[in-house]
């Protein structure tokens, strides 16, 4: 048997070869390299690596192939899958299928050192598959780094049933995601059931949550289920939680903890066994600390956050976004399916998009009903859309910033909400770093010398941000 240093890579791109031979020489692994599955195949007939590192799409199969044959066979060897086509079922299926880490590229080689080294110390278990049948409807797009962040940890929870607390601005696909929890996990197989509980009057959430008994109340004229015993053994969506009455969260407490609850105006003790994913637009730490809502009932949904990222620091996935929309609209309303042009498309990425997805979507749902033909060209978007392309361009002066500055700044205070300093200065910070990662192709010692910081001052607000 070799050392446990020695590594196999297997890709079919020589410059992927050279450059991870390269980084992995030189944190003191032995490395050969592949470039495809026959070749893996024929060298473990005679040896076997430390550790796998396998491109999804090879010349003679898929990376899947390699890794189900590596969990059968070579169950304590872990295996990396690296790829360049990454969305929500490969991430889910890599970790579904028993890989140690999920990389997509472009990929900081020190996150895949790192990756190595936790994956030499460390062996994964077999997991079970389970089996999904996609819909257009559900479907989850995500090429920015941020979305493949969320893609991976919603991989690394589909063997379990934590609570998650989903949060980001309004029309960031929060409910689509909590979706996506649901049918990659234990429970896809039971019921999922939404709420959301600031559409429901405070005096009725009650009875909406955990059903009621005839007569109970006026107007209680027979029992009801709530939405806890629907969800029975499955999973409850519990949409903007942070408008939930401080009333009903004591007892909302209470189920999450003792695990059993009453209907209003009932006498049987119910079983609560569901999974419960929450998710808010709101700044909950701020709400905790004005109290309105409750410490101890954050910390019990708040086990796992995954904080979605809002459409103008995800630009690259608004053309997926439109082909997307355009096509599911097209079929709905039995139109004509339409396509956009590269200029059009230059214009919405140039946006910045404050109903985030949610908006894009409803754009695209109008120009498939109104633009004239085929080919949606620029002057068929509305123009409120062409007129704030004009602000947003690259045409702007330098200081035009501060204009877009004052104008979000006016609304969040006309909503009366706070934090203010707080939030635009991490916001500002954010987008500063990941342009320097995207300028330096994601080498944070270039990054950190465009910002004007050392390195690990770099690498320090990168996790702190979330980015």
């Amino acid at each position: 048997m070799p050392s446990v240093d020695i590594i196999w890579v297997v890709d079919d791109d020589p410059s992927i070869r050279f450059v991870l031979r390269k980084a992995l020489n030189a944190a003191g692994f032995q490395v050969e390299v592949f470039e495809n599955i026959q070749q893996i195949r024929e060298r473990l007939k005679r040896d076997q690596p430390a550790l796998l590192i396998s491109d999804l799409r090879l010349p003679d199969g898929d990376g899947f192939e390699l890794l189900e044959q590596f969990q059968t066979e070579n169950r304590d060897i872990p295996v990396i899958i690296i790829t360049a086509y990454s969305d929500l079922d490969q991430a889910v299926g890599a970790f579904q299928r028993g890989a140690f880490e999920y990389i997509s590229k472009p990929f900081d080689l020190e996150k895949v050192i790192e990756a190595v080294n936790l994956a030499l110390v460390d062996r994964k278990s077999t997991a079970p598959q389970l089996s999904k049948t996609e819909t257009d409807a559900d479907r989850v797009i995500g090429e920015a780094s941020a979305m493949q962040e969320v893609f991976r940890t919603i991989g690394r929870l589909s063997r379990t049933d934590i609570s998650v607390l989903l949060t980001g601005e309004t029309g960031t696909g929060k409910e689509l995601i909590a979706l996506a929890l649901h049918q990659h996990s234990p429970r896809a197989d039971k019921p999922y059931v939404a709420i959301n509980t600031a559409a429901i009057p405070a005096d009725l959430l009650e009875s909406e949550l955990f059903g009621h008994e005839r007569g109970a109340f006026t107007g209680a004229v027979e029992r009801r289920t709530g939405r806890f015993e629907q969800a029975h053994g499955g999973t409850l969506f519990l949409d903007e939680i942070g408008d939930m009455p401080i009333s009903l969260q004591a007892r909302l407490l209470r189920v999450l903890a003792e695990g059993d609850y009453y209907r209003v105006g009932g006498r049987d003790l119910l079983k609560a066994d569901v999974r419960i994913i929450a998710a808010t637009h709101q700044d909950m730490t701020a709400k905790v600390a004005d109290g309105s809502f409750r410490e101890d009932l954050y910390h019990r949904l708040n086990v796992i956050q995954i904080q979605l990222p809002p459409l103008r620091e995800r630009r690259q996935d608004i053309p997926a976004f439109c082909e997307l929309f355009l096509s599911r609209y097209a079929k709905e309303m039995r139109l004509e399916r339409k396509t956009i042009t590269q200029e059009a498309l230059q214009i919405l990425e140039s946006l910045p998009w404050p109903g985030n997805v949610r908006q894009l979507q409803n754009l695209c749902r109008q120009l498939c009903v109104m633009a004239p033909a085929e080919q949606i060209y620029p002057q068929d978007l509305p123009t409120e859309i062409r007129e704030g392309n004009k602000l947003s361009g690259q045409e702007k002066s330098s200081t035009a910033w501060t204009d877009a500055l004052r104008h979000w700044a006016k609304q969040e205070l006309l909503a009366d909400r706070t934090g203010l300093l707080k939030s635009a200065d991490r916001a500002m910070e954010a987008e500063l770093i990941r342009l320097a990662l995207e300028q330096s192709h994601q080498q944070r010692k270039e990054a950190a010398r465009l910002l004007g910081c050392s390195r690990n001052t770099l690498t320090r607000k990168i996790q702190e941000l979330k980015i």
